[in-house]
């Protein structure tokens, strides 16, 4: 199983919960793995370079997750981004169909209602189910834009209405590439994961070269760390946990909707 697919099967708390003991248990083993070296040498690393290195190691830990949290944070913003597109491209459609026959116009509206509906209602719902939904309704919208090729009806308001149904189209795909098909590689989490353990390997380390058995503020740090990674999970699941996108335009145009019906 590739490494992220097992990283995002995992619940929040279990993640974090998770990476804590793994970081408390390589700052044991790097505690250990000092005591022995301590035992059989009968001398202590210098402690500038050891410093040094321990800084340097975390340096880069630092610097791989802020790299990995960048890479969610840009979809975070690219997924808020879309709902507003979403939304205005729902609100323009609608006005739009007031300028098509009447048959195709009050049918269209209606589909428009549904599909704004589904939309913003998702809990306990399977997003497999959501997608295959809006697509359904796509292909309803769609045959009514079909119709109107019969109608006697103006070439440039119907390729008006045409357009903005193309973009509704198409903005629910990349909705759907963006938030559930874009996430961070595998191998990006493994690297993030092997950094953590060799930089709390190398904490332990330094610490049993110190004479300290354990350091009192290591479960902070490996708290720190494991805070900086879970929330970094949680923004690369746009289905669940704390930080999610606000759905508020398109309730927005749900309600401009509902305000228009006759």
């Amino acid at each position: 199983m590739d490494f992220g697919n097992w990283i995002g099967m995992l619940p929040l708390w279990a993640l974090f919960v998770l990476t804590s003991a793994l970081c408390m248990s390589a700052v044991e083993g790097g505690a250990a793995l000092a005591g022995m070296v301590l035992r059989h040498k009968h001398e202590k690393e210098p402690e500038a370079p050891l410093g040094s290195l321990v800084g340097s190691v975390l340096g880069l830990l630092a610097f791989i997750l802020a790299f990995t949290f960048g890479m969610t944070s840009s979809r975070f913003d690219a997924r808020r981004q879309l709902v507003l597109d979403e939304a205005n491209a729902i609100g323009t459609t609608y006005l739009r169909a007031d300028l098509l026959p009447e048959k195709e116009g009050l049918e269209v509206r209606r589909l428009l209602r549904e599909y704004a509906d589904l939309r913003l209602n998702t809990a306990n719902r399977n997003v497999n189910e959501i997608v295959k939904s809006s697509a359904d309704i796509h292909r309803r919208l769609w045959s009514q834009a079909k119709l109107l090729v019969r109608e006697e009806m103006d070439s440039e308001l119907r390729s008006l209405f045409v357009a903005s149904l193309n973009e509704l189209i198409d903005l629910h795909q990349s909705r759907v590439t963006i938030g559930l098909q874009y996430h961070i590689p595998g191998t990006v989490w493994l690297a993030v994961y092997v950094l953590t353990m060799l930089s709390m390997l190398a904490v332990g380390y330094q610490v049993g070269m110190s004479g300290i058995r354990r350091l009192r503020g290591t479960p902070v740090l490996a708290a720190a760390f494991s805070l900086v990674i879970v929330m970094t999970a949680d923004i690369d699941r746009p289905a669940e946990g704390l930080l999610r996108v606000s759905q508020q335009p398109l309730a927005d145009v749900q309600q401009m909707m509902l305000g228009s019906m006759p």
